[in-house]
């Protein structure tokens, strides 16, 4: 059956077939959202909670443990873990791959809320939560400045109008505000006042609350009118709260300002923002899922000019981080590449043939089947990035394969005399099934990725949908378009009118074919030797496997560097700023670095802080990402007491949320003895730091935080008619920044904060002064029932899976890749000796690496079951399949040794060319057999006769589409650009494979078909069935 034979004689439907298809995929790249990487879900989700004043230890048992509690009931979790500081506790869930992200909202905020009785009372509100996706990083980072106004009233300006115009800008999600705190009153409570007129705290704490009320009030009305009722229940600034009258003493009112300092301030002194050198409130903008980066980024720029408008002139709005010139400068370069590849297969094809004409054929037909992809992108939700830009770009190699099957194998019919209108329907019918089996085994191979779950399933989706969907377009096209345009344009053969460029393409061919024919009579003669060298590619594969170096994925440079600082344990805030002052200096002097942003403070920790550094585009620096953190490394002094942790941001980390992070790599002790912990948590550390292959190591130095613990005398508290609640209640009014009462506003609601005059918060020995009220009014000082002592303290409490545990974040030193890491971790913590109840164990990227390590033969082998299934059924033959197969372990070594020499790295990218070189590979060798076969059946050619001449008669197809897919691939290999270190690794795998199996498969091929089609006879003999090659095709 000729499927092509109605479209070559119906031209105008057939163009107008073209047209459409092109329409529909135009309008679709229209409308398809831009970003970095494909929607990837890997559903996390992040539960935060906050208890001011709270210690580490508290937040951990009282906070965390219950939450953890509960969710350990939700099923579908993977790693549960949690970290607690002071006042506040993160919870980190992942769950599998394949679970509804929403369907796993709804059960954790099922779980909050059927913990609520188990949470400490003083938790003003309940946890909340976030979905996190690894793949999706802020988009952009504004920044607020002044030198009037302060940076409570910086965050205020930013709450109440920014945020809500910006998450109003198509695309934009969530907008995070940090820097700062909204603004709040401040009541600092003078402890010997206190003691001169013999107020309690509570006291303190009552007056105000009772004095700043907003309730219902009603209404009155006559008949004619009504009245609302109106009250000024409402305090609003620090200047109404000084005259509230606590109570009347010796006939004189004592007031709130006798024994307090009252200011406008912030809700949480003890965090701070920066832009550059400037004060600075942040917002993080994120973007929605699926949004399309460049043009939300376009919308949020084009709100700036307004924004500025509505803010006091005092204040500026600027723009401290962008990602969209990196996004939009990496899909330009993939774009193209795409366009200079297109460039390269069309110049093979005119080299080829020497035929103008005949080259404008695939020059159509490769557009028409890549814009057409783009409606499938379209349908699927798929979006322009480097993924689905990368299929496009292979695509293109691909799908000019079967025009030039079909082009050439119409053009050798003339070239013999047949006239254009009957080569094209000959040609076309000829090789209609062979572009089946190889279409349709190609399209196996990549499908397959989808059925095989995890992070390739995930990462990989949109590329394998993206690139089949090209290669089925394709086939459509070369049957339909392609032998139609043959037979109008091309024009018989006339040796008399052959170009010069014609009659060299010829010269070269005839000589290639006769040095080809030459050297296949040797191998045919020699078939026991070849054989062996295709057994020895096999035991190649095996051993180049394990000696190449592998990692996880390629390192990215996205124009950005996460810093991350850390105190010493316990550090307070006003010691961290100046250091965080010269880590920051020392950061802006770099010449590559363009600006800097970050917090100080914060849900972090007074000890903790992280800095945004944008780097200068990749044409100025010269240098990459890596480089420069390695020349900040050396160049940023050592600070007493802190130490910057640099890393390059990538558009994928795992691990759970960006500012947690402060390496690629973690590496996490657990135990549910918190003593066997402490114990062997410093031997692993120092035998980490031991490690020449291991650089950046973050590690807790011992349990420094300083911590003073009461001790009371229960007894004598009894006797004195003091509990427990009333000693951690004054406690908490006096050390906590309290917040006792809400002021209502029309666009945000402030707080009032209550505690001691910082001065006397700043030793232990101030303890002394703090007095308890009994229920009789007597006031008793806390020396009288306790006493206190200072020890160490965690000023982090971390979990894993409900058990204690620490981390170590690292990151690889240079050269080294994960593979080699974790091996010498492995070694040295096998020197150690742990105990069985501590485990240890890889988290994040190092721990998303082991799992795909152990994965990767299983999804190689699943890719060859898949095209031997289809190509069995095609074949309707069990032998045939395996000569075809047997192209693919030359394909290995090529793609294994180029990665050796090169001295590249085996990642994901390497193993998405590996089964790109499955499917492009074998085709060569369904050329060679479906020819053969059609000699044997038609011709009644012996098979040695009829695979020698299949072999001789394709050969030009096959180096046209060979060299087609390397030159398709060598920009891939060549770029320098932006994003060139994601391309790189898959232009270096293809042309490795490509170029070393089409040297041997030219000959392994013929002899392995030989041998299994004698093996085929000889089973068929001795089972007594009739052997006939018109049984061994489906068609």
């Amino acid at each position: 059956m000729n499927l092509s034979g109605p479209f070559i004689r119906r031209p105008v439907a057939t163009m107008l077939l073209s047209l459409a298809i092109m329409l529909l995929g135009g309008v679709s790249f229209n409308l398809l959202p831009v970003s970095p990487l494909p929607q990837i879900d890997f559903p996390v989700i992040v539960v935060s909670a906050s208890l001011p004043g709270a210690s580490p230890e508290v937040m951990a048992s009282s906070v965390a443990t219950p939450l953890e509690r509960s969710f350990g009931s939700i099923a579908g979790i993977t790693t549960m873990s949690s970290s607690s500081s002071q006042g506040s506790t993160r919870v980190i869930l992942a769950f599998d791959s394949d679970r509804d992200i929403n369907g796993a909202a709804r059960e954790v905020q099922a779980a909050i809320n059927a913990s609520r009785n188990l949470l400490p009372s003083g938790m003003r509100s309940m946890p909340t939560y976030k979905k996190i996706n690894p793949s999706q990083a802020p988009i952009m980072v504004l920044s607020l400045t002044s030198d009037v106004l302060q940076k409570g009233q910086l965050y205020d300006l930013a709450s109440t109008i920014l945020s809500q115009s910006l998450s109003q800008v198509p695309g934009v999600g969530e907008v995070q505000i940090g820097g700062s705190s909204l603004p709040a009153v401040r009541i600092e409570l003078e402890p010997k006042a206190l003691d001169q007129y013999g107020v309690a705290l509570d006291d303190v704490r009552n007056t105000i609350a009772n004095a700043n009320q907003r309730r219902p009030k009603g209404s009155l009305e006559d008949g004619e009118r009504n009245w609302q009722i109106q009250v000024n229940d409402q305090l609003e600034k620090a200047k109404d709260y000084a005259p509230l009258l606590i109570r009347y003493q010796d006939g004189a009112a004592l007031r709130l300002g006798d024994v307090a300092k009252i200011t406008d301030g912030v809700e949480d002194r003890y965090n701070s923002g920066f832009f550059n050198n400037d004060s600075a409130v942040l917002l993080v903008i994120n973007r929605q899922s699926g949004a399309n980066i460049i043009e939300t980024v376009r919308q949020i720029k084009a709100q700036l000019p307004a924004l500025q408008a509505v803010l006091p002139s005092s204040v500026k709005l600027s723009l401290a981080m962008d990602r969209s010139p990196v996004i939009a400068a990496t899909l330009h370069e993939a774009e193209m590449t795409l366009l200079i590849a297109v460039g390269l297969v069309i110049l093979v094809v005119y080299l080829f043939l020497g035929n103008f004409r005949a080259s404008l054929i695939p020059t159509l037909a490769v557009p028409v089947s890549l814009v057409g992809t783009f409606a499938v992108m379209y349908l699927y939700g798929f979006s322009l990035n480097n993924f689905s830009l990368m299929a496009l770009i292979l695509a293109t190699g691909l799908v000019v394969d079967d025009a030039i099957v079909v082009l050439e194998n119409i053009s050798r019919h003339i070239d013999e005399g047949v006239p254009p209108m009957k080569a094209a329907y000959l040609g076309a019918e000829e090789v209609g099934f062979t572009l089946l089996s190889m279409n349709v085994s190609l399209v196996a191979v990549f499908l397959s990725i989808l059925f095989m779950g995890g992070i390739v399933t995930n990462l990989f989706r949109e590329f394998s949908i993206t690139l089949s969907a090209a290669i089925i377009v394709s086939l459509i096209v070369s049957l339909t378009l392609t032998p139609m345009l043959c037979a109008r344009w091309l024009k018989p053969h006339d040796k008399s009118r052959q170009t010069g460029l014609q009659r060299w393409s010829q010269k070269i061919n005839d000589r290639m074919v006769a040095g080809y024919a030459t050297s296949l009579d040797w191998v045919l003669r020699h078939r026991r030797l070849t054989l062996l060298s295709l057994l020895i590619t096999v035991g190649v594969n095996i051993a180049l496997y394990v000696v190449v170096p592998k990692t996880f994925m390629p390192q990215q440079d996205t124009g950005q560097l996460i810093g991350f600082v850390r105190g010493d344990d316990g550090l307070s805030f006003s010691v961290m700023q100046p250091k965080m002052e010269i880590f920051r200096q020392a950061v802006l002097k770099d010449p590559a670095v363009l600006s800097v942003a970050g917090f100080i403070g914060g849900n972090s920790g007074t000890n903790n802080a992280v800095m945004l550094v944008r780097l200068k585009p990749i044409s100025e620096r010269k240098i990459s990402a890596q480089a420069v953190i390695e020349r900040l490394r050396k160049d940023v002094p050592l600070v007493p007491g802190g130490r910057l942790f640099l890393m390059a941001d990538q558009d994928l980390q795992f691990g759970g949320s960006r500012d947690q992070t402060s390496a690629q790599y973690s590496y996490i002790l657990q135990s549910g003895d918190l003593a066997a912990l402490r114990l062997w948590y410093p031997k692993v550390v120092a035998a980490m730091r031991e490690l020449p292959e291991l650089t950046a190591i973050d590690a807790r130095e011992g349990r420094g935080a300083a911590q003073v613990t009461l001790i009371v005398d229960r007894d004598q508290a009894k006797r004195l008619g003091i509990d427990m609640d009333m000693v951690t209640s004054v406690l908490n009014n006096a050390y906590s920044q309290r917040q006792i009462s809400t002021i209502y506003d029309s666009l945000n609601q402030y707080q009032v904060v209550m505690e001691v005059n910082p001065k006397y918060a700043q030793d232990p020995n101030t303890l002394n002064q703090v007095q308890v009220i009994t229920a009789d009014g007597a006031r008793v000082p806390l020396s009288t029932i306790a006493h206190y002592e200072n020890s160490l303290a965690d000023d982090r409490v971390s979990h894993e899976g409900q058990f204690a545990s620490e981390n170590i974040a690292f990151d690889m030193a240079p050269g080294v890749t994960v593979e080699q890491g974790t091996a010498a971790i492995e070694r040295a913590i096998a020197k150690v000796g742990l105990p069985e109840d501590v485990i240890a164990k890889m988290a994040g990227t190092a721990d998303a690496f082991a799992a795909t390590q152990k994965g990767q033969p299983f999804m190689i082998l699943g890719a060859l079951v898949a095209v031997y299934l289809v190509l069995g059924i095609l074949y309707e033959s069990y032998i045939h399949p395996l000569t075809i197969l047997s192209t693919l372990p030359s394909a290995g070594v090529g793609a294994l040794l180029a990665i050796y020499l090169l001295g590249g790295e085996f990642s994901l990218i390497s193993l998405l060319g590996l089964f790109l070189l499955i499917g492009v590979v074998k085709k060569n060798a369904i050329l060679m057999i479906d020819l053969a076969l059609q000699l044997e059946r038609n011709d009644g050619m012996s098979p040695l006769e009829s695979i020698r001449s299949a072999c001789l008669l394709r050969l030009r197809p096959i180096l046209m589409t060979t060299l087609a897919a390397i030159l398709g691939a060598l920009p891939l290999l060549l770029g320098s650009g932006d994003g060139a270190e994601m391309r790189h690794p898959l232009g270096l795998t293809i042309i490795g494979g490509l170029v070393f199996s089409q040297i041997l498969t030219l000959y392994t091929t013929p002899v392995v078909y030989l041998y299994l089609d004698r093996a085929r006879h000889r089973f068929n003999a001795w089972r007594g069935v009739r052997t006939d090659a018109a049984l061994d095709t489906a068609l």
